[in-house]
């Protein structure tokens, strides 16, 4: 079994055989992925609408909003799975073929159990995004140069977490009834970092089978044509009049 060594991340290409000449297992099925909970949702508008840049905002007003927004709602989202997220059943940081490991700002590389990692991740949200000098809020105050690659490298991380919550503990989300929240919030992330190019396509690529589904807009119900004015009914062609 090879491995391709990618950021913080490792990518596992399965062999066709096994060294004992048996086939692998096959590849488990993605039940996310499946009609009946792809097209769960809390809102049925295209989310496009919703992350486009206004023409009276600043970029970086909209990008810190919003990053703000997609940190609270991910950190909630996982809260509600966190009791099934143990180092005991999670192990490493997965996600479809791929294990995350963290880098601490020395560089130093550590492989963590998921709720280690999810914890790195929010903790260092958290103390991001409640920074004045980095996240400003006072009016006035600017945006550090530094500002876009930081909330890329949020925008990353929380990546991270959604990917996990799909490959991990979906079950669990759908036993809490709570997949359409959690496929609003995704297609919602997907659709915003896209728009403003916050992560590298070759991160987001474990996921693509599901975000084209969730991030395509429904195709607008056929409109039934009025019938015409002046075309008699049926009845009336039918209908004969006596004198």
């Amino acid at each position: 079994m090879g491995v391709l060594v990618c950021c913080d991340c490792f990518f596992y290409r399965k062999s066709k055989t096994k060294p004992n000449g048996k086939k692998p297992p096959a590849e488990e099925k993605k039940q996310y992925l499946e009609p009946e909970f792809t097209k769960v949702r809390v809102v049925d508008f295209d989310l496009k609408e919703l992350v486009v840049l206004p023409r009276e905002i600043d970029l970086n007003e909209w990008l810190a909003s919003n990053t703000t927004t997609f940190f609270n709602l991910i950190n909630l989202q996982y809260s509600t799975i966190s009791e099934f997220c143990t180092g005991e059943i999670c192990q490493a940081m997965t996600a479809c073929n791929t294990i995350y490991y963290w880098y601490d700002e020395k560089g130093k590389k550590t492989k963590c159990t998921a709720p280690q990692y999810v914890d790195f991740v929010m903790s260092l949200c958290q103390k991001l995004v409640t920074d004045e000098e980095i996240f400003p809020t006072k009016y006035g105050k600017e945006f550090p140069n530094s500002f876009e690659s930081l909330v890329k490298k949020i925008c990353r991380y929380l990546f991270h977490v959604l990917a996990h919550l799909y490959w991990a503990h979906f079950k669990e989300t759908v036993a809490l009834e709570l997949q359409g929240h959690l496929n609003t919030l995704y297609a919602h992330f997907i659709v915003f970092v896209r728009e403003f190019n916050l992560v590298d396509p070759k991160e987001t690529c474990i996921m693509d089978d599901l975000s084209e589904i969730l991030c395509t807009p429904a195709p607008l119900p056929a409109l039934t044509p009025a019938p015409s004015a002046t075309a008699p009914s049926p009845s009336s062609q039918n209908h004969v009049t006596e004198r």
